[in-house]
């Protein structure tokens, strides 16, 4: 072994200590080396390609190596490369630190000069000052007579040209300023307060021109109506005069934006959103002076009338006129329509808030909902494609329109109280009169309540249905309260005059056509039932559900009115039949029948007075009569004023009443002949069969015919039927209990729909024959 690889294999140990991975790549390599020769040279054969495979690996090693060399080869240019920059660049800083070492000391040794210097700049500034002042003398000494002469321009509405004098003054003002600003040093420093102030002393008259010039502008713009229509020219002035001044606003504004320069006093001016300002004010003021003083009562329509009027005329002339004197992009309709809208919202709001009577409220939801949005106004097709309608808003807010029509169905309220009043005076006035109640085409009895009442409502409903029909629903449902409550009124005045005529019935004079007016009121009651069905008819069904309190229900009011009304009208008929009443069903009836025809004559009479009474109403009272009769005819059976004593006697007096029943149905054959309007249980079939029972000859058949008694009339009771046993004075005791047990077993439930008749038919209480001694009479 030479002494380079004693040399080298002395170090192997060192670096395997310093690099362990070295050593375990190799194990590495040789471990795959000999596991990839175990598996090429796993036979005997196989060694003949051993030369080959070591020829192949040497190549393969030779070419890594010249990578290898090549690699480290560029690497060490690269860095030999490096180190020779970094030594330039430490040469060039050596000398570099030089020269600044001595530009240094040549710097201290030159700060005493300094002092020098800035005498010199003061002189320059000075020198710049009076340079400036020299130049702008021409200027400063034609500054007065400037202002003057703008000043009468202004006067003369030379708009234009005083604006342009203005203008120059401005840039002169603007200029002046500037130099001094730059003649005073560096960019970044102010000018002092003795400089401004000097300057302001100058141009102290420019401002008042300025304002001087905006009022005669803005006073040509509040009068641009008037000067549109005699001469354009002023109003055309002011315009070009407002666009100078934005144009100038948006150069400055780019210009001096962004600090460098300072913005002149009073910029941006912003006279475009003042002209618009101005504009809206004049419309404010036009609008105030059509007939403000006149607003109030019946001049209130009148006045949104002429508002009309103005508006339209206005718009008509800005549209024709005034809009051809302004730039496209004013788009001046469509800002006085805004102005317009604007104006008018807050005029209607403050005529919303006084106190005002139905016909105002009419007119002012009239002419915010229909005029104002028809084509008449602001829906004319010229003036719906200039201005979006959902940006202008409502006129009067959703919240504001219902406060209106509550306010208007509360005026009407009152007013429809006190004519509903009114007419119920009327109607108690004319139930005095000594004369028949009218009649109509038909033949009926009415009085003039139900007419005015029905061309109240009706009237209301319609003029309210002028507005919409959330107004029409709130009105009909507040004529139905006042109806309601009228009926109500109308029942108790019915129940007074009633107690009236009662106190003193014997006055013919006074009471003689008190039976008239009840029926007359009948027929009144029904015509106000058609009104009150048609208008309920005439609501929306979405209103059904919105109430606030309990619906009102005039309906069941007008069946209180007619109930109480039938039942004056048969208490009437009761007074009248009163005086024959006692002598029915009496041994002198038995033998002549005298009180029945008398009998039938009065009620011919009121039948007769019911044939003036609308349907369904004639029917009842027909019906109720027939009750009537039927059961004053049954109580004075059940009085006992004849008692039977023989079968002769039950014989006539069964003959007898089929006479008397016969009687009574000849006098309501008009209401035999309308079966359908008949009650379940014809009342007059109660007779025959008390007849039968009266006539019957065989006592021991009484039981079978009081069950079929009991079957048809299931509201009678013992008392009646222990009456009818003794009117035919034969019936004996057993009869009498076992007729009593029968009926006491049986009672059957009232069907349903069955009216009662013997309920309304009470039985006097019977008389002892004679008292023990030992007992005291009951």
């Amino acid at each position: 072994m030479s002494a380079g690889d004693q040399k080298n294999g002395g170090d192997k140990p060192k670096e395997a200590a310093v690099w362990p991975e070295v050593e375990r790549a190799e194990c590495l390599a040789r471990g795959a080396a000999l596991k990839w020769a175990s598996g090429v040279f796993c036979r005997p054969e196989h060694l003949e390609r051993l030369s080959q495979y070591k020829k192949r690996e040497s190549q393969r090693t030779a070419s890594i190596h010249t990578r290898l060399k090549s690699m480290v080869q560029s690497y060490l240019e690269g860095v030999g490369w490096g180190l020779e920059q970094l030594r330039e660049a430490r040469d060039e800083l050596r000398e570099v630190s030089l020269t600044l070492k001595e530009a240094g000391l040549e710097s201290d040794g030159n700060a005493d000069c300094l002092a020098s210097l800035e005498k010199l700049r003061e002189v320059s500034v000075d020198h710049r000052q009076l340079f400036a002042a020299v130049s702008n003398l021409p200027r400063l000494y034609a500054i007065r007579g400037m202002v003057l002469e703008t000043e009468r321009l202004v006067e003369s509405r030379r708009l234009l040209e005083a604006h342009a004098r203005l203008m120059d003054l401005e840039r002169w003002q603007d200029d002046i300023l500037w130099q001094l600003h730059g003649a005073a040093g560096t960019a970044g420093s102010s000018l002092s307060s003795e400089d401004t102030e000097l300057v302001a002393k100058y141009f102290s008259g420019v401002g008042q021109l300025v304002d001087a010039l905006g009022k005669e502008l803005w006073a040509v713009v509040s009068s641009s109506l008037a000067l549109a229509r005699q001469n354009p020219t002023p109003f055309v002035s002011a315009v070009r005069i407002v666009e100078r001044e934005e144009a100038l606003d948006r150069a400055l504004l780019a210009e001096r934006g962004g600090g460098g320069r300072p913005l002149p006093a009073g910029r941006p001016r912003c006279w475009k959103a003042c002209f618009f300002q101005v504009l809206e004010e004049a419309v404010s003021a036009r609008l105030r002076s059509v007939s403000y003083l006149h607003t109030r009562g019946p001049g209130l329509a009148g006045h949104l009338s002429a508002l009309q009027h103005a508006v339209m005329a206005d718009l008509a002339t800005v549209r024709h006129l005034l809009e051809h004197c302004v730039p496209p992009h004013y788009q001046l309709t469509a800002a006085y329509l805004r102005a317009s809208h604007r104006c008018l919202h807050t005029h209607l709001a403050q005529v919303s808030s006084w106190d005002l009577e139905s016909g105002e409220i009419f007119a002012v939801l009239n002419w915010v909902l229909h005029i104002y949005n028809s084509p008449d106004m602001m829906g004319h097709p010229e003036l719906v494609t200039e201005s979006d309608r959902s940006e202008l808003g409502p006129l009067i807010s959703a919240e504001g329109v219902e406060q209106l029509q509550s306010k208007y169905v509360q005026s009407v309220r009152k007013s429809v109280s006190e004519w509903m009043h009114k007419a119920l005076q009327v109607e108690l006035q004319d139930w005095q009169r000594d004369q028949e109640p009218d009649t109509d085409h038909e033949g009926f009895y009415q009085t003039s309540l139900p007419t005015i009442i029905t061309q109240m409502l009706e009237e209301n409903a319609r003029v309210a249905l002028m507005i919409g029909e959330s107004l029409r629903d709130q009105t009909i449902q507040m004529g139905l309260y006042e109806v309601e409550n009228l009926l109500n009124r109308f029942r108790e005045a019915l129940v007074e005059f009633g107690k009236e005529h009662r106190r003193d019935p014997t006055n013919n004079n006074k009471n003689k056509f008190y039976l008239h007016y009840l029926l007359a009121s009948i027929s009144n009651c029904i015509i106000l039932k058609k009104s009150t069905e048609s208008l309920q008819q005439q609501q929306s069904s979405r209103f059904a559900g919105m109430f606030s309190r309990t619906p009102p229900n005039p309906l069941a009011a007008l069946d209180r009115a007619v109930r109480r009304a039938c039942r004056l009208v048969m208490d009437q008929l009761l007074l009248e039949l009163q005086p024959f009443l006692p002598s029915l069903l009496t041994r002198p009836w038995l033998v002549q029948g005298d009180p029945v025809p008398k009998l039938c004559s009065v009620l011919e009479s009121h039948l007769d007075l019911y044939g003036r009474v609308r349907p369904p109403c004639r029917q009842r009272l027909q019906e109720e009569a027939q009750w009537l009769m039927v059961v004053e005819y049954v109580r004075a059976l059940m009085q006992k004023k004849l008692v039977c004593r023989s079968s002769e006697e039950r014989r006539q007096l069964a003959q007898q009443m089929i006479l008397d029943d016969q009687l009574l149905r000849e006098v309501f054959h008009s209401l035999q002949e309308s079966e359908v309007s008949l009650p379940d249980v014809n009342p007059l079939a109660l007779l025959p069969v008390l007849a039968d029972f009266i006539r019957l000859k065989d006592p021991g058949m009484l039981t079978l015919e009081v069950s079929g008694l009991v079957a048809k009339y299931p509201d009678i009771s013992e008392e009646h039927v222990s009456v009818l046993l003794d009117v035919r004075g034969d019936v004996s005791r057993d009869i009498r209990w076992a007729v009593l047990d029968l009926l006491e077993q049986s009672a059957p439930p009232l069907p349903v729909g069955y009216r009662p008749i013997f309920t309304d038919i009470l039985v006097p209480p019977s008389t002892l024959a004679f008292c023990l001694p030992t007992a005291k009479c009951a």
